[in-house]
C-alpha cells in the first residue's frame, strides 16, 4: 500500500506538480492526425491540467499554444486560421506557431507593442499518425528511436480513447501480466484469421496454440521486471503440460507508456496521458513487421466502439459497460463484450477517479507495478532537487540508439526459454520489410 501523501505525488499531474513535472521532461501524445487533417486543422487540447490548442497554419506548420487570448482572454478555438497564424476574432491578435504575437492591427500605426507579447507554447513533433508535445521548461530531447517511430506511415495505425480515471491506474493494467488470464479471458477460441486487429486472438510464435487458450489455462505465471534503457523489461513465463513454457514480453516505457504485443506480427506501443487528475487519454500505435496496416478495418473497429469528437467509448459507467449476463455465463469472463479495451477501461474506471492505495493490499504478482512506482518517485525526487533534464534519468544511451522495445509471445522448451524470445523477434524482423535491426 501507499500513504496518502505517496498515492498524491504519484498521481496528481497539473502544472505545479511535482509528478506533472516528471511527465513534461518527455515527449507525449497531444493529438491524433486525423483530429488536425480536415478542412479547419485546429483543435482544443486538455493536457497536463492545461487548457491549450493546437493548430495547423496555411503553410502547414503545426502549433500548440494557449487558448485563451493573451488581451482579454477570449477562447481561440473559433480564432481566424491564416497563412502564418491564428487571429483572435475579438481584437485581431495574431499568434504565431511559436506563440508569438506577429499582430495588434488595433493599435496605433507604428506600434511595435506585439513585440513584446507571447503567449504559451510548446513545442510538438507529427509522427505516424500522432502528434506529440513537449512541455518541459529544457530543450525537448529527440524522440527515441522505437520501432512505433522507425516503421514508415504505412505500417503504424494510431488511435486513441477517453478514460474517466487517474492515468496511474490506467497505465498500470498495462504492466500487470496476471489479469490478463481472467479480466480477458474468452471462453471460447476463435479462428485467428477472423481477428485482424484483435488483441490475444492469436496464436503464439512458432506455433499453433491460441493466445487465449494459453491465458486461460495457465493463470499462474511467473514474472520478472528488470529495469532497461528505456524502463522496463516485464517477463511472465507460463509453464505449460508437455514440457513447454509461454513467453511473454512486456514493457513500461517510462515514464506513461507500454509496448506490448498484439500478434505474433503486430505490438502496441500505447501512452496513457493525463487530461488533468481525474481523465485520461490513451494513445496507441499499432505497429506491424511484416503486411502494410489495414488502416481502415482497424479504425472502423474502434470507431464502432468509439464516439467522435471526443473518442469517448460507447460502452461506459452509465449504461454499465455494455454487461450481459448470459455472455459472462458462455462466451467472457466480464460479460462485457469482446473488445479487451472496455475490460480494461472497466477496470480502471470502476475503482474510482483516483484509486486510494493506503487501502490496497498487494501481492508477489505485482512486482512491475511496484517497480514502476519506484522509478517514478526517484524521479520526482530528482525534480525536487531542480534536476530539469530527466532525458538519461534511465539511459546513458541516446535517443537512437533506444531501439525496440521488444514485445512478443513465444512458446519454447522449458528451461531453453530465456533465450526463445529474442530469436522470434530476431525471425520477426528478419523477415520484416523496413527493420532487420536486432
Amino acid at each position: 500500500m501507499l500513504s496518502q501523501e505517496n498515492n498524491d505525488l504519484l498521481t496528481r499531474a497539473g502544472p505545479a506538480t511535482d509528478a506533472g513535472k516528471v511527465l513534461r521532461q518527455y515527449w507525449i501524445p497531444a493529438a491524433l492526425s486525423e483530429e488536425i487533417n480536415g478542412e479547419r486543422p485546429i483543435v482544443p487540447v486538455d493536457l497536463l491540467g492545461e487548457r491549450l490548442l493546437l493548430f495547423r497554419n496555411g503553410s502547414g506548420d503545426l502549433g500548440l499554444i494557449d487558448r485563451h487570448c493573451a488581451h482579454r482572454g477570449v477562447d481561440l478555438w473559433r480564432g481566424r486560421l491564416e497563412a502564418d497564424g491564428l487571429r483572435c476574432p475579438f481584437h485581431g491578435w495574431k499568434y504565431g506557431v511559436d506563440g508569438r504575437c506577429l499582430e495588434q492591427p488595433g493599435e496605433p500605426m507604428g506600434s511595435r507593442a506585439f513585440e513584446k507579447v507571447r503567449t504559451t507554447a510548446y513545442p510538438v513533433v507529427e509522427k505516424n499518425g500522432v502528434v506529440f508535445a513537449f512541455l518541459g521548461e529544457n530543450q525537448a530531447p529527440p524522440l527515441p528511436n522505437f520501432d512505433c517511430f522507425r516503421a514508415p506511415d504505412s505500417h503504424v495505425f494510431a488511435f486513441k480513447g477517453l478514460w474517466n480515471c487517474n492515468w496511474l491506474q490506467a497505465l498500470e493494467v498495462g504492466i500487470d501480466p496476471v489479469h490478463a488470464s481472467f479480466l480477458h479471458r474468452f471462453l471460447q477460441d476463435e479462428d485467428p484469421s477472423a481477428q485482424y486487429g484483435r488483441q490475444f486472438r492469436d496464436t503464439a510464435a512458432n506455433t499453433d496454440i491460441p493466445i487465449t487458450q494459453v491465458l486461460r489455462e495457465y493463470p499462474r505465471p511467473d514474472i520478472a521486471a528488470e529495469e532497461t534503457d528505456f524502463g522496463l523489461r516485464i517477463t511472465a513465463l507460463r509453464h505449460m503440460a508437455g514440457g513447454l513454457t509461454h513467453v511473454r514480453i512486456t514493457n513500461q516505457v517510462f515514464p506513461c507508456a507500454v509496448t506490448i504485443p498484439m500478434s505474433s506480427t503486430m505490438n502496441i506501443t500505447q501512452w496513457h496521458v493525463p487530461i488533468d487528475d481525474t481523465r485520461c487519454y490513451w494513445y496507441a500505435m499499432f505497429t506491424s513487421f511484416a503486411e502494410p496496416v489495414d488502416k481502415k478495418t482497424m479504425r472502423a473497429q474502434r470507431l464502432a466502439e468509439h464516439m467522435l469528437p471526443d473518442y469517448a467509448p460507447t460502452r461506459n459507467a452509465g449504461n454499465d459497460y455494455g454487461f450481459d449476463r448470459l455472455e459472462q455465463e458462455t462466451l467472457t469472463y466480464t460479460g462485457m463484450g469482446m473488445d479487451i479495451n472496455v475490460h480494461d477501461q472497466w477496470a480502471c474506471e470502476s475503482q474510482g477517479s483516483i484509486r486510494d492505495r493506503s487501502k490496497e493490499q498487494l501481492a508477489s504478482s505485482d512486482k512491475a507495478i511496484t517497480a514502476h512506482r519506484r522509478m517514478l518517485i526517484n524521479a520526482i525526487r530528482k525534480v525536487q532537487g531542480g534536476e530539469m533534464d530527466l532525458s538519461r534519468f534511465l539511459s546513458e544511451q541516446p535517443a537512437e540508439r533506444l531501439l525496440g522495445p521488444v514485445a512478443i509471445d513465444a512458446i519454447g522448451a522449458t528451461g531453453n526459454h530465456a533465450g526463445i524470445w529474442r530469436d522470434m523477434d530476431a525471425e520477426r524482423r528478419s523477415a520484416c520489410p523496413w527493420d532487420a535491426s536486432l
